[in-house]
């Protein structure tokens, strides 16, 4: 894994499908399960082993990202938090955040998308140590109208995205997960609007496509991916995570245990973390250091 590389989660939005419960508080604060949403995006970027991340979400809840949150360094981390007045489109995030990620490398994940699978941190440091093309992960669907969808040609070979597309010629789904390479807010900015006056995700995605630099990982058999934009997803999200916990007896998206895991902190860390907590999760982590 490329050290340079740093981590974007976009925690924007209006969230207006989940009205009225984000009418009160951003959708990626809301619970999944035992934990915040925005935990799993988080542990996402920590198990491929990225250290500095940025938050982008809008004005008024940027101040409670930051409340949870906090500097980071809680768990050997190191956050920035930027605004995103309104919504201008996934792809903005790399106008956000150009002096954030300078020269480096860099990977988006969405703060409602939830990965789940074994030798996940392993595909992810994969896909972080090719510094020169971008990669996405695709995910097979039964409903690929609702998603950006990528076409392969005979061999295998991305040819084209197509965004929410009405005859599907493919299943395989864009998820909301993308390394790219250090040019990439250079790119960001030369795209234009889209119809409905957002710069896409899918635009920059096949400029990459374009030039030859994209990658694809599909996730197979194996791996969860999870769009918890829905009240139906959110509750199959939070089903799926308390099925897992329990059956496994684990913690899924635990960013104390990846952080003890990769060395970032120590078990004086974590017992300052558990002090006052009475919950499960803090009975899980006093388990772990034991």
């Amino acid at each position: 894994m490329d050290k340079s590389r740093k981590g974007i989660i976009l925690a924007g939005g209006i969230g207006s499908r989940l009205h009225p419960l984000t009418q009160v508080i951003s959708k990626q604060l809301l619970p999944v399960f035992d934990k915040p949403m925005i935990y799993y995006p988080l542990s996402t970027l920590m198990l491929a082993g990225i250290k500095e991340i940025a938050i982008i979400s809008t004005p008024q809840d940027l101040p409670k990202f930051k409340k949870l949150l906090r500097s980071g360094r809680q768990w050997g981390l190191k956050l920035t938090y930027l605004e995103q007045k309104k919504p201008n489109g996934i792809a903005e995030a790399f106008v956000l955040a150009e002096k954030f990620i300078k020269n480096s490398p860099s990977c988006l994940i969405l703060g409602d998308n939830i990965y789940y699978g074994n030798n996940l941190s392993k595909i992810l440091k994969e896909a972080g140590n090719d510094t020169n093309n971008s990669t996405i992960f695709t995910y097979q669907v039964k409903d690929p109208k609702r998603f950006g969808i990528l076409n392969l040609d005979k061999e295998g070979r991305p040819v084209k995205i197509i965004e929410k597309p009405k005859v599907p010629r493919s299943n395989l789904a864009i998820t909301g997960l993308y390394f790219f390479p250090k040019d990439v807010s250079f790119r960001a900015r030369k795209l234009k609007p889209s119809k409905r006056g957002e710069l896409e995700i899918s635009d920059l995605n096949q400029s990459y496509l374009k030039d030859k630099k994209l990658k694809v990982k599909v996730l197979n058999r194996g791996f969860t991916w999870l769009d918890t934009g829905t009240f139906d997803s959110l509750l199959e999200a939070s089903n799926f995570i308390s099925l897992i916990q329990n059956r496994q007896n684990t913690i899924v998206a635990c960013p104390e245990e990846i952080a003890f895991a990769n060395k970032w902190i120590n078990k004086t860390d974590i017992k300052k973390v558990i002090k006052d907590m009475q919950s499960t999760y803090g009975e899980y982590l006093r388990d772990l250091i034991k």
